[in-house]
């Protein structure tokens, strides 16, 4: 079995705190919260703590804070030669304190409180600075997971930016579509089995092969309609931008 103390209380640490307390092969000693109130719901008071003199040992501490803080909170963990992993996508495993042995545990996906999610399901990328370090991170992925793989630093880097596109980005434009739906008296949930398909689509096809639209087509009528409709200047140039990428991408194929 696998100890944890895990640092953090926001969308990942409570994801994670509630697999690895669904896990049989992990013990989870602790958690650090400086609010333990955000935590409360999901742990007897007595595995909480604020205090960073009284962690408590452990194999492993997950770092799950927010970027700009896990330099300061690696450092303030009061043990040596621990093996202290961080859940960023983009910092590298070198931002952690190097008094203690360094590698990162970072679960692909997006979090959101009360939304629950299959952490089976879920791809965690691992590192670290030696052998024996990453076969103790593959083990708790493992515990949690059956997905995962050994990805760099800097190939982290370029998945995380790959995610904020194919993630973060299309939920925006989906808030574009929802807005425009709402102001023209239009239910966003008609959209919904034409967004499933689309997700649906790459399960089997590549994207360059599942795109259809307009811009695809090179459309330049409706595309100008479109445009023509948009009274939203951000939107317009959305809309402009996305058009010329799929019109020059078709080009190089």
């Amino acid at each position: 079995m696998i100890s944890v103390v895990l640092i953090g209380s926001g969308n990942v640490a409570q994801h994670l705190i509630a697999a690895l307390l669904q896990s049989d092969d992990v013990e989870l000693v602790q958690v650090f919260s400086r609010k333990k109130e955000e935590v409360a719901h999901l742990l007897p008071n007595k595995k909480i703590t604020a205090d960073f003199s009284s962690l408590k040992q452990a194999d492993v501490y997950v770092i799950a804070v927010s970027d700009n803080a896990i330099a300061e909170v690696s450092s303030k963990i009061p043990f040596e030669n621990s093996l202290v992993v961080h859940t960023s996508g983009s910092m590298s495993l070198e931002i952690l304190d190097h008094k203690n042995r360094r590698g990162v545990f970072y679960p692909l996906q997006t979090f959101t409180k009360n939304k629950a999610v299959n952490f089976k399901e879920i791809p965690i990328c691992l590192e670290s600075e030696n052998e024996t370090d990453f076969l103790i991170l593959e083990r708790l992925a493992k515990s949690i997971s059956t997905i995962s793989y050994p990805i760099s630093s800097e190939q982290r880097k370029a998945l995380h930016v790959a995610a904020v596109f194919v993630c973060n980005f299309v939920n925006h434009l989906y808030e574009i579509g929802s807005s425009i739906c709402v102001e023209n008296q239009l239910p966003f949930s008609i959209l919904q089995p034409l967004i499933q398909e689309t997700a649906n689509k790459i399960c089997t096809l590549t994207p360059a092969e599942a795109q259809t639209g307009p811009a695809k087509r090179n459309d330049t009528q409706s595309i100008n309609a479109h445009l023509a409709f948009l009274s939203d200047d951000n939107q317009k140039e959305i809309y402009k931008l996305i058009t010329k990428s799929i019109i020059d991408h078709g080009k190089k194929l």
